[in-house]
């Protein structure tokens, strides 16, 4: 369904990703694991639309979208949960929902949609006239994965969701990540905590100083002597 193929990217001098190639098939659930600093974060904004590529690809179902703007990609089913939330602070939930939607016009569509993020995240529901920037992280993080599905993406881009949130919430959020795919989602997934992120991926990706180290099922990675040593604190 995506394919990444022998991607490159410079900051300057500096490069961040060095001929990377992954895949992501319909229905699953990928993650990409590494330290701070490997290039994670780059590779989803780079897929997102929102980084240029020195050199390699970016397909979607075998069609070429490397130079496709990042709101063609959007209307095309690639959406971003970005690090960090990114939600609007200064308007309501539901002016930050109405974004996720910017651009479609099919009023029933955009209602349906509207309600699933409700059943997934009645908090948000609770909260329509809040101001976005007074919620709490958790909460944040649930009007940002809901913002992203406002748009009706066939793959769901998330980076980080768990950072920053308390335990409850990071619990909660891998919960609705799962509930997300069942419901026929696809789902590339960055993530520091490695443990719960193979635990429900169906493929994963090590990534260490821009380039992939390692692949294979998530229980095949938590298996891993070497990824449990340097991702799940297991010597």
């Amino acid at each position: 369904m995506l394919e990444i193929k022998d991607m490159s990217i410079h900051y300057g001098r500096i490069q961040a990703i060095d001929g990377l190639s992954i895949t992501v098939e319909e229905g699953e659930v990928v993650t990409l694991i590494g330290a701070n600093g490997a290039g994670k974060t780059s590779t989803m904004r780079a897929v997102a639309g929102l980084l240029s590529l020195s050199h390699g690809s970016i397909l979607l179902e075998g069609e070429d979208i490397t130079k496709l703007k990042g709101h063609r990609r959007v209307q095309r089913g690639i959406s971003l949960a970005p690090e960090g939330r990114g939600i609007f602070p200064a308007m309501t939930v539901m002016e930050n929902l109405d974004m996720g939607a910017y651009g479609r016009r099919d009023k029933a569509g955009i209602k349906e949609d509207l309600d699933r993020v409700f059943d997934l995240f009645p908090r948000i529901k609770e909260r329509l006239n809040q101001k976005g920037g007074t919620m709490s992280g958790g909460e944040q993080q649930m009007l940002a994965i809901g913002r992203a599905l406002m748009s009706r993406p066939r793959i769901l881009l998330l980076d980080e969701p768990s950072m920053g949130l308390a335990p409850q919430f990071i619990r909660q959020v891998f919960t609705i990540i799962r509930q997300v795919n069942e419901q026929g989602t696809t789902v590339l997934l960055v993530e520091q905590n490695a443990n719960q992120a193979l635990a429900l991926a169906d493929r994963a990706y090590v990534l260490e100083t821009g380039q992939i180290t390692n692949a294979g099922t998530g229980q095949e990675m938590l298996a891993n002597p070497a990824i449990k040593e340097a991702y799940l604190g297991v010597a």
